[in-house]
């Protein structure tokens, strides 16, 4: 490592408690679907504070609607922005670089099954709880601190920098779209998802469907005349599982996914069904993520799955009468693949290496980032490389506080390597 390179790392860890009380802030914040305004006017002070000129936009539907990789939103854009600033080269002699990072994070829910605040920022044993501490605000901190870092030890490089905090993530990823669509590409992209400090080399396609089970209605006392829509549900639950285990043992198996026995996951995340104990449910509306393999046709994914349904459907008394309404929104998200030969990658693998001493893994994802937009639609090679964390989605998330200064580092020198000095 260099006398620069040294600078700038001696930088990270000047600035060490401020970004944490950075990331607190963000943790702190709630930025579930609908609720992300808080968190990046937050976000959009901080690079303001830095001497950044953020650019905070809200999506306009209508454009976006018309893109490739454009996920079917149900829903309202109006006072919930996206964030991009960029440090502008002087010399414009380098290749530039996109940092991503989204700030919506999925519900809390059932807080009471925590063991700390979820929205606490709690530090306990070097470890930062709380919703999106992992997934993926820690990211956005050490993105947005290692920029801090190379303008405040005076590193000019010769390609631009660009920040993306993005919303949407983890519904439809339109606020990542929405970002290149406004202009903020660049020559390549890495995205700081909690991947444990290892670069992500394959990610699945997913989709989410809804399906809607009419019953017959009534009082409870006469329950044995009705039919019960939750219950009438239980065939079309059964099929799915079936065609989970399906695509899992088929042959044509993805190479990246090789090593792993479960790639595909579908799973029934809601379940509403009934609104009073002592009436028979009309009707149950179950929704499922489905998900398949990088180069797999979307149309047909979503058709086998619609087949499987209403097949079961045809084998049962009530269902085949009244066959169920399968619909999908929001997420259209097609499978990817990164090349591990390409240089933005080696810019991460070598910098990983100044920083840690260690050679970092590949990773195959069995969810999907917003890397996809990046690689498949404009042609920006893009990968992930993020800190440690666990329990995403899932009570007491945590991230690894150490992981996140390592990651700051890593960005920095990355930025250094890919973009050059001026």
């Amino acid at each position: 490592m260099d006398a620069t390179q040294r600078r700038v790392i001696e930088q990270v860890d000047r600035n060490w408690d401020r970004e944490v009380e950075f990331l607190r802030g963000m943790v702190r914040r709630p930025s579930t679907l609908g609720n992300e305004a808080q968190v990046q006017r937050f976000i959009a002070e901080e690079l303001r504070g830095m001497g950044l000129a953020p650019d905070v936009w809200e999506i306009d539907h209508a454009e976006i609607a018309r893109l490739p990789g454009y996920s079917p939103a149900e829903w309202s854009y109006a006072g919930r922005p996206n964030v991009a600033a960029v440090l502008k080269s002087s010399s414009g002699s380098g290749r530039s670089l996109v940092l991503n990072g989204h700030v919506d994070v999925v519900p809390a829910t059932p807080e009471h099954h925590w063991t700390v605040d979820p929205w606490g920022a709690e530090v306990l044993g070097g470890k930062m709880y709380g919703r999106g501490a992992a997934d993926m605000k820690a990211g956005v901190a050490a993105m947005v601190y290692a920029t801090r870092a190379l303008m405040e030890a005076d590193i000019e490089l010769a390609g631009d920098l660009v920040l993306q905090t993005v919303i949407e993530e983890e519904c439809t990823g339109n606020g990542a779209l929405a970002a290149l669509a406004r202009g903020y590409g660049a020559d390549a992209a890495i995205i700081p998802e909690p991947f444990g400090r290892r670069l992500l080399e394959a990610q699945v396609g997913v989709m989410w469907a809804r399906v809607t089970v009419r019953g017959k209605g009534a009082h409870a006392e006469r329950a044995s005349d009705s039919v019960n829509a939750v219950l009438a549900a239980l065939p079309l639950l059964e099929a799915v599982r079936e065609l989970e285990a399906e695509v899992n043992n088929a042959p044509d198996r993805s190479p990246q996914f090789e090593g792993l026995d479960h790639p595909l996951n579908y799973n029934v995340g809601i379940m509403r069904g009934g609104d009073w104990a002592s009436s028979v449910p009309e009707e149950c509306v179950f929704e499922v993520r489905i998900s398949c393999y990088p180069g797999e046709s979307l149309e047909a994914v979503e058709a086998r799955f619609k087949d499987r349904l209403l097949e079961a459907a045809g084998k049962d008394p009530w269902l085949s009468e009244n066959p169920p309404s399968i619909s999908f929104y929001a997420f259209r998200a097609e499978g990817c693949a990164i090349d591990r030969d390409e240089p933005v990658a080696a810019s991460l693998i070598e910098s990983h290496r100044q920083v840690t001493g260690e050679e970092p893994g590949f990773f195959s994802f069995t969810g999907t980032t917003d890397v996809r937009f990046f690689n498949l639609y404009h042609g920006i090679p893009a990968t992930c490389y993020g800190p440690v964390g666990a329990n995403l989605h899932a009570p007491d998330e945590w991230v690894d506080l150490e992981s996140v200064k390592e990651v700051t580092k890593v960005l920095a020198l990355a930025a250094m390597n890919w973009c050059d000095l001026a």
